[in-house]
């Protein structure tokens, strides 16, 4: 993990990423795949503005589908259109967790 994503990680009660491009999905879901092996339970959402992350969710509902992922897994991405819909979401998460990860030290 880069020293920034380190400092960032152990000072934030959640991950939110506005549209963009490939460096910070990669750090989405690099700390995803932390959420998902209990390493964190730090929430994360995606600012889903004019539907841009539209296809994301369509590849991300496919691989539960084709389990690929699981359901727990994918929610713990939330994404809403606005700021005040995804502030909304992410006060009122509460995760499911995966009783088939642990947590790894």
């Amino acid at each position: 993990m880069s020293d920034r994503m380190n400092a960032m990680f152990h000072h934030v009660d959640a991950f939110i990423a506005l549209p963009s491009g490939l460096g910070t999905l990669e750090e989405i879901f690099h700390i995803s795949s932390w959420a998902q092996l209990h390493i964190h339970y730090k929430l994360i959402g995606l600012l889903n503005v004019n539907d841009f992350h539209g296809n994301l969710f369509y590849f991300l509902d496919q691989d539960v589908e084709q389990e690929f992922l699981t359901s727990s897994a994918r929610q713990i991405i939330i994404s809403a259109a606005t700021t005040e819909q995804l502030t909304d979401q992410l006060q009122s998460f509460i995760p499911i967790l995966d009783p088939s990860m642990s947590r790894i030290n």
